[in-house]
């Protein structure tokens, strides 16, 4: 596989989480020969985020997918437990929890230690226009929404906030494309485009479990049979993650109105601690 040119790309690109989003975004752009920078909170977190990169471009080359050896693109990476790393960096993508205030803090952070990096987020709902009314430079701040596992994932959301320069707008798209990626545009909006219609799915496939309708199996297997869903609604919520799910949808909610209300099987599942893959056990034993 050619990678296209590294010029089309920022040289240095940081990362602010290295969870299994964060790892799988620091994946996509050092396979395409950029330099990566990825903060995480403390040296075990960061050990584990080298780990899970390390693994993903390991894959990456078994694949056939790697132009340079496995060496040679580890070599382009930095997993560090200081922001001020992220100095002369020309874009930091952020990839921590759902959740606006720590977004914004960590924000906040890299403007202080980056002033001229262009940040994104990698939030899948939360509103962009809004975390950029807390920014020094909204104007630089674009919604760059990775899907989960990043590096087999073709899509990105570009999601423009209400300040989003029509510039960085352009450039955010190019570097979709130099990722081997494919952009679409969204205007801010609560849970854009993907995320939306996927817990509308989501959340009306846990219904028809709660109800008995079907099992977790069927009803995932009209999706991808008859629908050519490549993963059924609820298996790609274990995969996702139900805690994840839920917050989502209780932001819908709160957002666009009862039709996204999470069921209460969703509900008495996190509670009990299945949480789908990552806990062995959701709407599937994995």
């Amino acid at each position: 596989m050619t990678e296209p040119a590294a010029a089309a790309l920022p040289d240095l690109v940081g990362v602010y989480g290295g969870g299994r989003m964060g790892a799988g975004i620091a994946h996509a752009f050092l396979v395409r020969g950029a330099r990566v920078v990825v903060v995480e909170n403390d040296q075990a977190a960061a050990d584990a985020a080298r780990e899970r990169v390390a693994t993903s471009v390991g894959r990456a080359a078994d694949r056939g997918l790697l132009s340079s050896s496995v060496d040679e693109a580890l070599a382009r990476l930095r997993v560090t437990t200081a922001a001020g790393d992220l100095a002369g960096a020309g874009l930091v993508v952020e990839a921590v929890p759902e959740d606006a205030g720590l977004k914004l803090d960590v924000l906040r952070r890299v403007e202080q230690v980056a002033p001229d990096a262009v940040l994104a987020t990698n939030t899948s709902s939360l509103s962009v226009s809004g975390i950029a009314e807390g920014l020094r430079s909204p104007q630089r701040f674009v919604g760059l929404h990775f899907f989960n596992p990043v590096p087999a994932s073709d899509l990105v959301e570009v999601v423009l906030g209400a300040q989003t320069g029509d510039d960085l707008a352009e450039q955010a798209r190019q570097w979709v494309t130099a990722l081997g990626k494919t952009a679409i545009t969204v205007q801010d909006s609560p849970g854009f485009a993907s995320s939306r219609l996927g817990v509308a799915i989501a959340l009306e496939a846990m219904r028809m479990v709660q109800e008995g309708v079907a099992s977790a199996q069927d009803i995932d297997t009209a999706m991808t049979l008859g629908y050519r869903h490549p993963v059924g609604p609820l298996r790609t919520t274990d995969i996702v993650g139900l805690d994840v799910r839920l917050a989502i949808a209780e932001h819908l909610e709160r957002e666009l109105g009862p039709r996204f209300e999470p069921p209460q099987v969703l509900r008495d599942m996190v509670a009990a601690g299945h949480l789908g893959r990552k806990t062995g056990r959701g709407f599937y034993d994995w």
